[in-house]
This record gives C-alpha cells, sequence and structure tokens, in this order.
C-alpha cells in the first residue's frame, strides 16, 4: 500500500438545501476518528481546520435557496481545492453536496495545470445534473454535475474554465434522477449505473471498468461520496434518504477497489447530518469506509457494538 500525504478540509456548508444539519458533518467526522484511522494505516495526516466561504451579502429566498452563500463557498473551495490537490490528497468533509462545486472545479483547474484529464466517479442516490433553470426545488446541492461539466445557466458562479469531460464521468447507485436531468444524461457519454444494474450484475464490473479507462488515460480520480449512496438503514444521517442503495459490503468493495487502483487524488464526503443520525452510527461508518478506500483490510478492522 502506498504511503499518502491526506489533508482534511472541514467544509460546514449548508446553503445547498433547505433541511439544516449538514454544517456539523465536519465535527462528526472529527469525532468519530477519521484523522486516527487514516494515520493509523501509516499515512501522514493532517487536519487543516474549517473553510469559510468568500464574503457575501445574504439575500432572501427567490427561487433558488441561498445562491450568494453558494456562490461564495464556491469561490473559496475552488481556491483551496486547487491548491491542496497540488502536493496532497485532500478529503473534503461536508457539509452538503453543493460543496462539490468548488471542489470539483478546483481539482479540475489543478489538472489542467498538469497536463492531465480529471475522472470523477459521483457516489450517489441522485445524478445532481440540474442546473439553476431546471431544479424545480431550487436546492443548489442538485447542481454540481451540471455546473462543472459546462452546462448553461449558473450566472454569478465563477467560470468554468476546464470542464469535466462527460466521457470522464460515472455515476454508480442512481436511484432518484428527475426527468429533465434523465433527458439531458441520455444524450451525453456519461457512464450512470443505477440500482436496478447493480442488483442484476454487481458494482464490481462497471466500476473496474471506469477504473480501466482513468488508468490508461493516465488521468486523475476525484470521488465524491454522498451519505445516501448507502441504504438509509445502514446510513440514516442523510435528509435525501431513498431507500434500496447500496449496502455496507457493496460500498466497501467501492472503497477496496479504489484502493487497490491507486488513482484516487481527492476526496468529498458529503451530506452527513449528525442531526438525523443515530449514535453517531452512520458517522463511523463514513469513516470506516475512507479508512477501506486508503488501504485497511477487513482483517484490520474493530469490532464493534453499536
Amino acid at each position: 500500500m502506498e504511503v499518502r500525504t491526506i489533508d482534511l478540509i472541514g467544509v460546514p456548508m449548508d446553503s445547498g438545501k433547505r433541511r439544516q444539519g449538514c454544517l456539523m458533518g465536519p465535527d462528526a467526522l472529527r469525532t468519530a476518528g477519521l484523522h486516527r484511522a487514516l494515520a493509523d494505516l501509516g499515512h501522514t495526516v493532517s487536519d487543516h481546520g474549517n473553510v469559510s466561504p468568500a464574503p457575501f451579502t445574504e439575500e432572501a429566498d427567490g427561487r433558488l435557496h441561498a445562491p450568494q452563500e453558494t456562490i461564495a463557498w464556491t469561490h473559496a473551495l475552488s481556491d483551496v481545492a486547487q491548491s491542496a490537490s497540488a502536493t496532497s490528497v485532500p478529503i473534503f468533509m461536508g457539509g452538503d453536496h453543493a460543496l462539490a462545486l468548488g471542489t470539483v472545479r478546483g481539482v479540475a483547474n489543478a489538472a489542467a495545470q498538469r497536463g492531465r484529464p480529471l475522472f470523477v466517479l459521483w457516489l450517489d442516490a441522485h445524478t445532481d445534473y440540474h442546473t439553476p433553470a431546471t431544479t424545480a426545488s431550487g436546492n443548489l446541492h442538485g447542481t454540481p454535475m451540471g455546473y462543472v461539466t459546462g452546462r448553461r445557466g449558473f450566472d454569478g458562479f465563477p467560470q468554468i474554465t476546464h470542464p469535466v469531460q462527460h466521457e470522464n464521468i460515472a455515476m454508480l447507485g442512481l436511484r432518484s434522477v428527475d426527468a429533465e436531468e434523465r433527458a439531458a444524461l441520455e444524450q451525453s457519454d456519461v457512464t450512470y449505473v443505477d440500482m436496478r444494474q447493480i442488483d442484476e450484475h454487481g458494482i464490481a464490473k462497471p466500476l473496474a471498468a471506469f477504473l480501466d479507462r482513468v488508468t490508461k488515460a493516465n488521468g486523475l480520480l476525484h470521488v465524491s461520496l454522498d451519505v445516501d449512496f448507502l441504504d438509509p438503514s445502514v446510513a440514516p444521517a442523510v435528509g435525501t434518504t431513498v431507500p434500496g442503495g447500496a449496502t455496507i459490503r457493496e460500498a466497501h468493495l467501492v472503497m477496496e477497489m479504489i484502493c487497490d487502483s491507486g488513482l484516487m487524488t481527492s476526496l468529498d464526503i458529503v451530506e452527513l447530518n449528525p442531526f438525523l443520525d443515530e449514535r453517531g452510527r452512520t458517522a463511523q461508518l463514513m469513516v470506516d469506509l475512507v479508512a477501506s478506500a486508503f488501504g485497511r483490510r477487513i482483517f484490520d478492522r474493530p469490532t464493534r457494538a453499536y
């Protein structure tokens, strides 16, 4: 196993949707022992505290929820992600999934500076491929994939100078996709794998094929892990629960395969809402999954009673 230099970066961001609580996510992951879990595997781990948004002026909600605050976070996170990914493997501890507006934009800029393509593995119940014009809810945590691929309509947001190519994106675990997103994705080259495909054929085959493409392209890999990728029976601490998600073993297999590939260069952990958790078990599960992505194996795992 390769020893990595890992930067933990807290993102107490709660502007991407109306239901509050994700701002507590970074501290829940700290309390659940993320730093220790990674350090015990031999990695060099530094916690850089929490990012703050760029200055902004609050305004009353219109059709969109908290757009100015979300734009401010996008500016700040783009800069942090671009800088951190040049020297380490940054782990962005969210925070709602709108943080990926900034993190993916930042690592895409860093990849372009290095002359290498960026690939994105999106582990989520949702595609988050909306634009501000198509989202019915007005919640901007449903728009990151639309934004970073260069879709139009993100007025006021930082310009996307290095869009992520659609053929470089794989979405696994889908089970809640709006009609507008579905129609747009069906016209794209995005790899999307819903839970029926996983039920029928397993999760390893499509993931292995995607990782092989990253390797052949000498690409950098950003992984964005949403709590709702998992079934809510095992990960209840999320405000966007959709039954029928990945099992604990399917999720660990994904992380173990990512580790085996040695390809991951940055990671989001998003939508953890400790206010909705049960005795911290979702936070602990997320820590265990991240540990699997960085080399923990079955025989390394402590036995816990919840």
